[in-house]
């Protein structure tokens, strides 16, 4: 039998060889593989010819095309996809992004990533992602819905509430997730609640479930802190990204005693002295879909926009990377430590390049990975589905009391992982081994398929 290594560097060269051009995928596969060599020599079961080849291996793959018109009757093709990564722990579970960065490559990194934080949560949820090229940004109403409708009339056929269970991402919303159920009730003539997460309150959706992925990384970094004996009271936080989950995050931020001095979008960032003022964000990215240039304009003199700049610049306690993935560099990391950070908590998806999150350790800054620290959306994700089986509304102060101790319990378990396996204070290595031992066991004992 080859040795781990040698298996782990096999796995690897056969990735480079099956996914070109498939960058951000490469990036999450590598982060997961340079993490598993002493799972290896502990427990040679696990590298059994065939196991890690499966996992890199999504279980189905789905692309399509999705046509649509637009308020003037022009007609637009989008591609829509769906990667089914792995069922092993329960039927696929993971978001749809519409933005047009999405291609094959960006959701399977997504999906791979989901394998890992699903099962960190113990809630019995396999690794799923999707979406489409096509941008929200300056669409109507209609025209969404349009886009939405059409995109469903071709996925619903993939998805189920036992089978795969998306979600909303970048660019899916509330709104985006309500005309996809729609057309999907109207396709199967089934009130399957359980067949889409992040639903409204009023019909099927969970109390906290907007605000769970922000307040999941706020919590996480927290527990961090408590770790080395500190808290976030009085501290102050860099926030990027101005969506659901850097919104949510500043919330919880504000609720904890902390300062969050900045939000950002695509034409740059605000820095606010006073601490951003949550309502108004909301009121210009959620209800009026605008800029946060805005927010600036209307805060008044203790808030500035920096065009094209970044929030890393911003001297702060803690940073909390909450937009997208590769958002933070090597040279924000340096910036980082430069100013003193003492914690970084990973709101989105592989936002902090291989680089930086090298700077970031090697200078003793406690770094929650995603597939951790941002674990939370999913989580509840998951409890809404709980819900929709039992027909149940849960309130919210259950809610949150359930996601504050999943929470709890995935630092704690990547923190003793990583302990463990000779790695005290590395919540990377921690978070990966983790949950690809749940994962393998679970393939192992469910034989070859």
């Amino acid at each position: 039998m080859q040795s781990g290594q040698s298996r782990l560097d096999a796995v690897w060269a056969e990735v480079e060889r099956r996914d070109p051009g498939q960058p951000e995928f490469h990036q999450a596969v590598r982060e997961v593989l340079d993490s598993l060599a002493p799972v290896f020599a502990a427990r040679p079961e696990l590298a059994e010819p065939g196991l890690l080849e499966r996992i890199v291996e999504p279980e189905r793959q789905i692309v399509f095309r999705v046509p649509w018109q637009d308020d003037r009757g022009r007609v637009h093709v989008n591609r829509g996809f769906r990667v089914e990564f792995n069922s092993a722990l329960g039927p696929y579970k993971g978001g749809l992004r519409f933005h047009p960065s999405v291609d094959i490559g960006v959701v399977k990194f997504l999906g791979f990533e989901q394998i890992f934080k699903n099962a960190l949560t113990g809630l019995g949820i396999g690794g799923g992602k999707g979406g489409s090229d096509f941008d929200p940004r300056g669409r109507s109403d209609a025209e969404v819905m349009r886009f939405c409708q059409s995109f469903m009339t071709e996925l619903y056929r993939h998805i189920g509430e036992h089978t795969d269970v998306p979600a909303g991402d970048i660019g899916v919303g509330g709104r985006e997730i309500g005309f996809l159920f729609g057309q999907y009730r109207r396709i199967t003539n089934r009130w399957e609640a359980g067949v889409l997460t992040g639903k409204g309150q009023g019909w099927g959706g969970s109390a906290v479930r907007p605000q769970a992925t922000g307040y999941g990384s706020v919590l996480f970094a927290a527990r961090m802190l408590e770790r080395r004996g500190a808290g976030l009271d009085g501290l102050t936080a860099v926030v990027s990204g101005s969506g659901n989950v850097a919104r949510y995050t500043i919330e919880k931020l504000r609720q904890l005693g902390a300062n969050p001095l900045t939000c950002s979008d695509s034409d740059g960032y605000v820095v606010d002295e006073k601490g951003v003022d949550v309502e108004l964000l909301h009121q210009i990215k959620e209800v009026e879909r605008g800029r946060v240039r805005e927010y600036a304009e209307r805060r008044g003199p203790s808030a500035r926009f920096v065009p094209g700049g970044r929030v890393w610049e911003v001297p702060a306690d803690v940073a909390f990377p909450s937009a997208t993935q590769n958002e933070l560099g090597e040279e924000d990391a340096r910036a980082l430590v430069a100013n003193g950070v003492r914690a970084v908590s990973e709101g989105a998806n592989m936002p902090t390049t291989p680089a930086a999150v090298r700077v970031l350790q090697e200078a003793g800054v406690a770094f929650g990975p995603g597939k951790a620290a941002n674990a939370g959306g999913v989580a509840v994700s998951a409890l809404e589905m709980a819900q929709n089986a039992g027909r149940a509304a849960w309130n919210a102060e259950r809610v949150e009391e359930e996601l504050a101790g999943i929470m709890r319990s995935i630092h704690d378990t990547a923190y003793e992982t990583a302990e463990r396996y000779g790695a005290p204070g590395d919540y990377v290595t921690g978070a990966n081994i983790a949950g690809f031992e749940r994962v393998a066991d679970a393939m192992l004992a469910q034989g070859l398929i």
